[in-house]
């Protein structure tokens, strides 16, 4: 990692920050949990406690647990403030994403995987994109700051034009919507994607490989969630989920910003430590279409 990187990219958010400030609507107070998200697994009392504003998730060698939205989506700017369960957590999985139904091999997907490991070994954050069941599309990297520590917002820009994964105000991936102009071009498009989240045993893969497996000693394992608002196109809304007149279609959220492109590409440079665009090898010495285009 470069060590001059972190400073600059938070003076990158702050300027972010301040340029799209006036396009998105003024935040009202938090939402309470129930009021766009329901418990989908744990409901017991204590693997998913809810306490209004705030949800924490443990997982130990019983169960882990989870939660969705009420509404499948077509479009928005979604958002979840998360810490991470912290120490010793190899094997560990915490999520936030995006998913249609059903789930099978034709589903969309939009992944944050955060992949614990051992203490002192920073926690690595894999996203993925799954589009007509495919997927092969994991990105990784270790972030510019402890996720363990303390809360911070993870974003997810899903619009007619463009897909952008955000950390706070920091873009870490973008995939472009070219399925007009580049044959074979991927993008979930087609499907609503309900919202959700949860906290896993991934011993099987989650760190080095499988090798390092969740030492139940060391739990319970927990992980807070915050910021259940949804800026979002609810299924069976009456205005059309790709219309322009949501503030997350309007011209401001069409395209990245200069500033944010060089944050993301510095993202890539300073913290990036696996792409599936430069996995030759996995593809025949090729790559897939859209890595032409990143």
């Amino acid at each position: 990692m470069g060590s001059n990187a972190c400073p600059w990219l938070l003076l990158v958010a702050v300027v972010l920050l301040l340029a799209v400030a006036g396009s998105a609507p003024v935040a009202a107070a938090e939402a309470a949990f129930d009021k766009n998200y329901v418990v989908q697994w744990g409901d017991d009392g204590y693997h998913l406690v809810i306490r209004g504003t705030e949800v924490n998730i443990t997982m130990d060698q019983s169960s882990g647990a989870g939660f969705r939205s009420k509404s499948t989506y077509g479009s928005g700017f979604f958002h979840m403030r998360m810490k991470l369960p912290s120490g010793y957590t190899a094997g560990v999985v915490t999520t936030f994403y995006l998913i249609s139904q059903p789930e099978d091999g034709s589903r969309d997907e939009v992944d944050f995987e955060f992949l614990g490991d051992k203490a002192g070994v920073p926690i690595t954050l894999q996203t993925n994109v799954f589009v007509n069941g495919r997927g092969d599309r994991e990105q990784r990297l270790h972030l510019w700051f402890d996720p363990a520590a303390d809360f911070h917002d993870y974003k997810i820009l899903w619009n007619p034009y463009q897909l952008v994964m955000f950390v706070d105000d920091t873009p870490i991936r973008v995939l472009r919507n070219l399925t007009a102009t580049v044959p074979g071009y991927p993008f979930p498009a087609k499907q609503t994607m309900l919202i959700r989240a949860s906290v896993w045993d991934g011993s099987g893969w989650a760190t080095d490989g499988g090798r390092t497996k969740v030492d139940w000693s060391k739990g319970p394992f927990t992980a807070g969630y915050r910021g259940f608002d949804v800026s979002g196109c609810a299924n069976g809304s009456a205005t059309p989920c790709g219309s322009p007149d949501l503030w997350w279609n309007g011209g401001a959220y069409r395209n990245i910003t200069a500033e944010q492109r060089a944050a993301y590409e510095s993202v890539k440079k300073h913290y990036m430590n696996y792409d599936y665009c430069g996995d030759k090898a996995r593809f025949n010495n090729s790559v897939p279409v859209e890595c032409n285009y990143a």
